[in-house]
């Protein structure tokens, strides 16, 4: 694999920053970005870059196979809970949903310091 296909859940404050790594990565393909306020930062990063977004991230668990991965950074249970029901019943085991806490972490350790989350748990993304 020469390229990690990704989709992000969510397009924020914590959300931002992450797709702008994401984007500048010569390994990684952003395939979409699912938010509901499509007026975020990072719909508007996403729209220059030619991202597709839309504002229904079962749009992105659709896609099946071609996402490698879905990257949660809205902090909302009920999307945690939906994605993965979505998945399970479509049978799709190649996607690997990472969690908000995961990407968060793996932005410390790029940072070299605690980066935190914007946000409270949710039941919105």
């Amino acid at each position: 694999m020469k390229t990690f296909r990704v989709g992000m859940i969510g397009a924020g404050e914590t959300g931002t920053p992450l797709l702008r790594k994401l984007i500048e990565a010569p390994y990684v393909d952003v395939v979409g970005v699912a938010e509901l306020d499509l007026d975020r930062g990072g719909v508007a990063l996403a729209r220059e870059h030619g991202i597709p977004v839309t504002n229904n991230f079962i749009e992105l668990a659709e896609q099946g196979p071609r996402v490698d991965i879905i990257i949660d950074v809205t902090g909302s249970r009920k999307v945690r809970e939906d994605l993965r029901r979505f998945m399970q019943f479509s049978g799709n085991s190649h996607t690997v949903i990472v969690h908000e806490r995961v990407a968060l972490l793996m932005m410390s350790l790029c940072a070299g310091e605690f980066v935190d989350t914007r946000h409270e748990e949710s039941h919105a993304y």
